[in-house]
């Protein structure tokens, strides 16, 4: 919650969303590399492309994520907690996890909190909302996707070679980015630095610890229970504390701030159902 409201901020000096992207991307790429130390059995060069679908599917997992939350960040969070419910949709088709009855209930609960966030949203352009719904559910199945295939194929490689190769490819497919930038890096608000790059690297050492548990001990749907929590804090956050980071959403009417707030409670819940039992 923490990196998302820092990259919120930097973005309200006129950063942009592609250098934004790249920074954190970048961020990603040298976080990861450490694990280089780590080592790893490996597998046949034939088989490199599976990091490299793994890296493209963040790749875009990412720029949708910075898409959605060009929009609205308390509206952003909760629909990417529908991940979770994306996983385990994933994983019954690639790991063969069939899917109790109580997920089908879960995904209705998801659609009603999405319902929840998105209603009565006065004074909110409804385009914007709708933008931010697509995009940040093409972030959840991109991520989603991502999480699955790391649990199926990172244990054959060893996290310290899959890993550091995935995201050290994301970083490399980033310089694509380069011509949509509006500005070069350098010409980046100096007042913008403090919020962007201690942002990055939350995010960057938020996909790490996610990526290497998955890598290690697998279990996609019980490792997303806890990433999915965001969306619950990331309301409280936006309510609480978002005009330390001079957050618009903060001052939105209370009736629409609670009705996100029961909608995350609801998409926690959805997520809950999933993995108790």
């Amino acid at each position: 919650m923490l990196g998302v409201l820092l990259v919120k901020r930097a973005s309200t000096f006129g950063v942009g969303l592609w250098r934004t992207t790249f920074v954190s991307n970048v961020a990603m790429g040298l976080c990861f590399s450490p694990l280089l130390l780590l080592g790893g059995q490996g597998q046949p060069w034939t088989l490199w492309w599976q990091p490299a679908l793994t890296a493209g599917l963040f790749f875009i997992g990412q720029m949708a994520t910075f898409l959605a939350l060009e929009g609205d960040v308390s509206i952003a969070t909760p629909v990417l907690g529908l991940k979770i419910l994306l996983v385990a949709l994933f994983s019954s088709v690639l790991i063969a996890e069939s899917i109790p009855a109580k997920w089908w209930f879960a995904a209705f609960l998801s659609t009603v909190a999405i319902v929840l966030v998105n209603y009565g949203a006065r004074g909110v352009p409804h385009r914007r909302i709708g933008v931010t719904v697509a995009w940040g559910s093409v972030a959840a199945a991109a991520y989603a996707m991502t999480d699955v295939l790391v649990q199926k194929w990172a244990r054959a490689w060893g996290a310290g070679i899959y890993l550091p190769f995935m995201f050290g490819l994301l970083a490399v497919l980033s310089l694509g980015l380069i011509p949509r930038f509006q500005a070069p890096l350098s010409a980046i608000p100096k007042a913008a630095l403090p919020w962007l790059i201690p942002g990055a690297i939350a995010l960057a050492f938020q996909a790490a610890s996610v990526a290497y548990t998955l890598a290690v001990y697998g279990d996609a749907t019980a490792v997303n229970i806890v990433y999915s929590s965001r969306g619950l804090w990331s309301v409280i956050g936006v309510w609480l504390i978002g005009h330390w980071f001079k957050n618009e959403e903060q001052r939105l009417p209370p009736t629409l701030l609670r009705n996100r707030f029961v909608g995350a409670i609801l998409m926690l819940a959805a997520i809950g159902l999933v993995v108790i039992g």
